[in-house]
């Protein structure tokens, strides 16, 4: 793998050493406690333990990254129970099966106290300040507890930390600004019985399925009626002026009133009152109401797991609370779908719920979705297998089941990425332009509306040459990224109205070219929001690497639209230089090879225990970089599978603060000059500095941009930032970076984190390498977490059903 690797001396790591014989150490490191050695499924980073354990340590936060979350049960898990509950598959993949309880671990009926969002430290991946949405990527596990070290939806949360809503901040602008595109949409719904106009309204699918659901609802059509008419296409002609977007404002705090009805009510079911809160908030005005009607709402508060549900429900309703109650039933199967969506699906298979509500003790689980689906609780969609067949033979098809939010989402997407791929029928004369490495991607976007472009970190020349040329021809252009970049608004940023060209009269970005950087991080409901806000007549260009960690939130938009090949898509042929990029390059194809690195650009550290991990990791990042390099300690970054164990980021982040900042953290952990990761909602990880701390809150410097964060948030939004995860790492590249994996981080690892994890390193690589043999076989043989969505199937049928529509 390297030309350096070594025993790694304490004096100096980096120190040039022999060449290497395989890209595995000379002796493999064995684990010396049985915290180590345990490294089963669902013990991710560090063994489970009662204040830290590691099961699904990893990736969640973000969802969602990244993207990917709250995926085990395992012990020390979750909030209250740990891990009593069965789980859903986490792929979603045909034939899935969920897991299991697991025999002989406690539980309790009563919901958790006082409890933060799922990510709350209780747990591996349990810091809500993550936004790695896939804890299954560290442990392996299938699970979709919440609860459950960490979430993409639970990132950044602050639920149960009090009753009060704070002021609106720039997290919750964005959040709003996202929660008003849902209600756009849903009006969008109801008034779909005129004509569907490009860009305008949703269209075919979505109406022929929205319409099958009121005739389900009116009685016109029975339950088993599902919705397989394809869709209607996208028209070309420009749509009318839409509606001015409305400003966001911040969700309607519940009353003072609202929230002491909420907590006679859990009191009576014996629920913490803590809960009170977050139930008023997440249920709405009539919350206490809601309960008393049908206590396994409950479950829509984040955190909460069934059996708590349960318990509550028993204290309410006495022997009336069966486990074939109609009303457990439609709150479980929400909760699931929820669970998987945080786990980055926007839908499950039937059978995999059916499997899932078994395991609850739902006795008859086929009738109780199929009640769900005529009362509208959820949706169900028919997705045809394989190729047409010949008229007269039947289709064969999967039947997947999804919440409305999450289908009207990815409905919404694929009407709007349709209608830009078919805005253009002749090419703009943009030949003159098209001169550079960028000529390719200037040439087909000048005559099409929509275009995606994958390469790796050097391929972004690329569609910095378009933006050049399309300014040189009088375009009003935005570059859009995932992280903050040089010359580029945030996506969060340019939806929110804080950053970018703003917007029209009509609510669209002024601009006739958006190109959007890191697209792989991209959920369905961002990007529908993005897509619906590009105007008629403007174009698109989605660009990524493909190869990296997936969304935090739930979908696979970048990945869903190259699957479906509906738009012309521009393949790079820009290879990353160096050592760094020929190593990288060959995980992205499921090789690790040994590379040649005269500067020791790539060096590998043996470790043999997590404790040598820390401290060799200490010693890189402190003395034998900047020593070796010249790259300031501020400008290495370390790098880890997850949050616990004995060499998570927390005991990275703790070893690194006292060696690098110490002091006694005396504002809420955090003392002046501090690195940190900012979270402010789910999926976002801003690089910050502290600066101070007064009345206000916790005041940052995230390069040059000044953010306070409320004291109140500072628990649930900021955390040392020395180490981080792969999934907040993505996006962002530093000079130096050192990528730790203790032993017992084998299960953990998988060819795009490692891939991801790598390739974020600029001009130095170093890998403190205790997994053995669990490195080359992760890079060969363990793929990306399958997600169940529905966007490359609803692309296909609309891009047939163009072709298919007369001129």
């Amino acid at each position: 793998m390297s030309t350096d690797r070594r025993a790694a001396s304490a004096e100096d790591p980096a120190t040039p050493g022999p060449r290497p014989e395989a890209t595995a150490p000379t002796e493999p490191p064995q684990p010396t406690d049985g915290a180590a050695a345990s490294g089963g499924a669902g013990s991710g980073v560090g063994a489970p333990g009662p204040a830290d354990t590691a099961a699904g340590s990893g990736e969640a936060g973000s969802n969602p990254g990244g993207a990917e979350a709250a995926a085990s049960g395992g012990a020390g898990s979750g909030v209250g129970s740990p891990g009593a509950e069965p789980a859903v598959s986490g792929t979603g993949g045909a034939g899935e099966t969920p897991a299991g309880p697991t025999p002989g671990e406690p539980h309790t009926d009563r919901p958790p106290a006082a409890e933060p969002e799922p990510g709350a430290d209780q747990s591996g991946q349990d810091d809500p300040a993550e936004p790695e949405p896939d804890a299954d990527q560290v442990a392996q596990s299938h699970s979709v507890e919440p609860g459950a070290d960490g979430g993409a939806a639970e990132a950044g949360s602050t639920a149960g930390k009090g009753e009060a809503a704070p002021a609106l901040s720039e997290a919750e602008a964005e959040l709003a600004a996202q929660r008003i595109e849902r209600e756009r949409i849903a009006r969008r719904k109801a008034e779909r019985q005129g004509p569907v106009d490009a860009g305008a309204k949703l269209s075919g699918k979505a109406a022929d399925l929205l319409a099958a659901v009121r005739a389900v609802e009116s009685g016109e059509k029975p339950s088993p009626v599902y919705f397989d008419e394809a869709p209607t296409a996208p028209r070309k002609p420009a749509a009318p002026a839409a509606q001015p977007a409305p400003r966001p404002t911040p969700p309607p705090a519940p009353t003072a009133a609202g929230i002491e009805g909420v907590r006679a009510v859990l009191a009576r079911g014996g629920a913490p009152e803590t809960l009170a809160g977050p139930a008023a908030t997440a249920l709405g005005e009539d919350a206490a109401e809601q309960l008393v009607h049908d206590p396994w709402r409950l479950l829509a508060v984040s955190g909460v797991r069934p059996t708590q549900a349960d318990g509550f429900a028993r204290a309410l309703l006495g022997s009336e609370a069966g486990p074939g109650d109609e009303r457990r039933a439609a709150a479980l199967l929400g909760w699931l779908l929820e669970q998987a969506a945080v786990k980055g699906h926007t839908a499950l298979e039937a059978p995999t719920l059916e499997a899932a509500l078994a395991q609850y003790g739902v006795p008859d689980p086929a009738a109780s979705l199929e009640q769900a689906i005529g009362e509208g609780a959820v949706l169900v969609f028919h997705e045809p297998l394989g190729p047409p067949v010949a008229e007269g033979e039947e289709q064969p098809v999967r039947v997947l089941v999804g919440l409305e939010g999450y289908a009207l989402a990815e409905e919404s997407l694929a009407d709007g990425l349709a209608r830009l791929a078919n805005t253009f029928d002749d090419p703009a004369d943009w030949e003159k332009a098209a001169g550079g490495p960028g000529a390719d991607l200037i040439r087909a976007v000048s005559g099409h509306g929509l275009v995606t472009h994958t390469g790796g970190e050097a391929a972004r020349a690329e569609p910095q040459a378009l933006l050049a040329a399309a300014r040189d021809l009088g375009l009003r252009v935005c570059l859009a990224a995932h992280t903050p970049v040089p010359g580029a608004v945030t996506v969060a940023g340019l939806l929110a109205g804080t950053e970018g060209p703003g917007r029209d009269a009509d609510g669209q970005f002024a601009l006739d070219l958006l190109v959007v950087l890191d697209a792989p991080q991209l959920d369905v409901e961002t990007a529908a929001a993005l897509v619906e806000s590009v105007p008629d007549g403007a174009r698109l260009v989605l660009s990524g690497d493909p190869g990296v960690l997936g969304s935090a939130g739930p979908g696979r938009v970048f990945g869903d639209v190259l699957a479906a090949r509906a738009c012309p898509q521009l393949v790079s042929r820009t290879p990353d230089p160096g050592p760094i990029g020929e190593l990288v390059s060959g995980v992205g194809i499921g090789e690790l090879n040994q590379v040649d690195a005269p500067g020791k650009e790539v060096v590998i550290v043996p470790v043999r225990d997590a404790g040598e991990a820390v401290h060799r990791a200490v010693q890189l990042v402190a003395e034998s970089v900047p020593r070796a390099f010249g790259i300031p300690a501020d400008a290495v970054q370390v790098i880890t599978p997850g949050h616990g164990g004995s060499a998570g980021t927390r005991a990275l982040n703790a070893a690194l603060k006292e060696r690098l900042n110490p002091g006694p953290g005396r504002f809420g952990g955090f003392d002046p000059g501090d690195r940190v990761v900012h979270v402010p909602s789910p999926g976002r990880a801003a690089a910050a500095r502290v600066v101070s701390a007064d009345a206000q809150g916790l005041h940052l410097d995230a390069a040059g941009a000044q953010i306070v964060v409320p004291k109140e948030q500072v628990e649930s939004q900021v955390r040392h930032g020395w180490a981080v995860t792969a999934h907040q790492a993505v996006g962002a590249r530093w000079p130096a970076v050192v990528v730790v994996l203790p032993g017992d981080a084998a299960q953990a690892l998988s060819r795009d984190w490692v891939y991801t994890a790598f390739g974020r390193a600029e001009r130095h690589l170093s890998v403190v390498h205790g997994v053995d043999q669990a490195l080359p076989r992760a890079v060969a043989e363990v793929l990306p977490k399958a997600r169940t969505t529905r966007l490359t199937g609803l692309l296909r049928a609309l891009a047939a059903a163009a072709q298919d529509q007369p001129e």
